[in-house]
């Protein structure tokens, strides 16, 4: 089954633009999940284990490398077409 997830990070520090581009090159070395970015949040899309497991993985990684964060993130089954727009 396929899972389509959007994810703001929002760092809890001044420096907020290097911790959110590290996490967004993270995800990027997952080639099995694809990403879109816009100026609000990624969207990722791929096996809904492959997505839940990366985003658990990296969310840690975040947390252990650069300290509080908050992540927000939705979660609809199924594959969306991520460049898609109105």
């Amino acid at each position: 089954m396929k899972l389509t997830a959007e994810i703001s990070c929002y760092p809890l520090q001044d420096n907020y633009l290097d911790p959110i581009k590290w996490f967004i090159g993270r995800v990027d070395s997952y080639s099995n999940i694809e990403r879109k970015t816009n100026a609000m949040a990624t969207q990722v899309c791929g096996e809904y284990s492959d997505v839940m497991s990366m985003l658990a993985v990296e969310m840690q990684a975040a947390h252990e490398k650069w300290g509080k964060a908050v992540f927000v993130c939705k979660f609809i089954g199924g594959e969306l077409d991520l460049s898609h727009s109105e």
